[in-house]
């Protein structure tokens, strides 16, 4: 975590025990000061997961980074994008609890000229908005809207690569959807995730344990707020394929946990998105990993709940026996 000159000064002057852990776990690079983590975590958590420097010094000697959570922002040159960290429960109560209509972030206008090529970021924002407007069609179940965005997003690549950008017609996407997805294996899919890194056992327990929940709108809000963080990222190397799997998998495997959903939105932020690693993974086997094909995803997407594919039943057998 990188900690701001002034910040690293003052942890460096203080005395006591707060101070002599503080000093052991700065370290100097060339990009600036950074704080080391311990185990994945950083090393000012209590086990109650509260701030050590929060609770004994107070709000004021928080460093940038840590007094900006939850706040996010993404500075395009010519426009900043604000948003919130799901992984703050507050802030995931708010992105989770929105209505359709609400968007879960702001755009400012910049102070710089910008250094990606503007026909791409016209069709990013362009695909964007038409995502968005998909994801509040309830005339499509969730997954039905989920299972177009991925088809669409083949069509946005393209566009990217100089094609023509395809209309967003969700009843064409859905028959292409239908013809391309394939029998879904859910165990295979948790598979994936479980061989990523687990940062905490709750984590690890809840892999282990899922509960396939309903299809609440909760979700549609999850992968609203997935398309408004990552969708215009695809500006600086045109891989929106890649970032559309990571959206989708994740309101995926949200909806397959189970519990609430609030809670276990807030969970995955923590393990997958705060984790480089992890979203590495994820966009590399966008590319490469049978659980994450286009035909499996639209499978687990678009399969019939009233009569589960034998793959479904042995995954709820697994999940019993774990």
């Amino acid at each position: 975590m990188e900690v701001d000159d002034a910040s690293a000064a003052y942890y460096r002057s203080l005395s006591g025990s707060l101070g002599d852990l503080l000093r052991s776990v700065l370290q100097d690079t060339p990009e600036g000061v950074v704080m080391r983590q311990t185990d994945r975590r950083c090393p000012m958590w209590r086990r109650d997961g509260l701030c050590r420097i929060h609770a004994e010094l107070g709000a004021g000697a928080l460093c940038q980074v840590c007094r900006d959570f939850p706040r996010i922002s993404h500075d395009y040159g010519n426009f900043v994008e604000l948003g919130l960290e799901l992984s703050c429960p507050e802030a995931a109560r708010l992105i989770l609890s929105a209505s359709p209509e609400a968007m879960t972030c702001q755009e400012i206008s910049g102070g710089s000229a910008p250094e990606y090529d503007l026909h791409t970021m016209a069709v990013l924002r362009e695909s964007r908005a038409a995502v968005l407007a998909l994801l509040q069609d309830t005339h499509y179940s969730l997954p039905e809207r989920l299972a177009a965005m991925l088809v669409y997003s083949s069509g946005v690549e393209g566009a990217l690569c100089g094609g023509a950008l395809p209309a967003c017609q969700p009843e064409a996407l859905l028959t292409s959807g239908k013809k391309l997805a394939s029998p879904p294996d859910v165990s295979g899919f948790l598979d994936f995730y479980r061989r990523l890194e687990i940062l905490t056992p709750q984590w690890r327990s809840r892999l282990a344990q899922p509960v396939p929940g309903a299809w609440f709108e909760e979700i549609a809000a999850l992968a609203r707020y997935g398309v408004q963080r990552y969708w215009l990222q695809a500006v600086s190397d045109g891989e929106i394929w890649a970032r559309v799997k990571f959206i989708i998998s994740g309101a995926l495997l949200v909806n397959l946990l189970g519990g609430d959903t609030v809670s276990t939105a807030q969970l995955y932020s923590k393990e997958i998105e705060n984790d480089p690693e992890n979203v590495a993974a994820i966009l590399d086997g966008a590319y490469s990993a049978p659980a994450l094909t286009d035909s499996h995803l639209l499978g687990l997407l678009l399969r019939d709940d009233d009569v589960p594919s034998s793959a479904f039943k042995n995954f709820k057998k697994i999940s019993k026996s774990t």
